[in-house]
């Protein structure tokens, strides 16, 4: 929770790992002694697998997202109500002053 604080998540320090690994792997596919084909294949697996992946943590960040947002239009109508409620209060007690004063009382 500090390091939500200080702008640091853990989402987005898991997938700056997972994605130097994956282009680690790259390059020691690239690198690595094969001929051109499985190299080509390896290259062509490896980046349907990081594909399916990105969009599975596309899906888990819109569902945070989407719970922030929801949690938050909430707070908000909760604050607004009491904000409403709260500015009537004050204008019925400036009405009652007003009336007094006019009376004089």
């Amino acid at each position: 929770m500090e390091q939500e604080e200080r702008g640091y998540s853990t989402g987005p320090i898991i997938l700056s790992f997972f994605i130097g690994g994956l282009v680690g792997a790259g390059i020691a596919l690239l690198l690595a002694p094969k001929p051109g084909k499985e190299t080509r294949e390896k290259i062509k697996e490896l980046a349907e697998d990081v594909k399916k992946k990105a969009e599975s943590y596309a899906e888990q960040i819109k569902g945070k997202v989407t719970t922030a947002v929801g949690k938050g239009k909430e707070i908000l109508e909760e604050k607004k109500s009491i904000i409403a409620t709260a500015v009537e209060a004050g204008k019925e007690a400036y009405t009652k002053e007003k009336e007094k004063l006019a009376k004089g009382e």
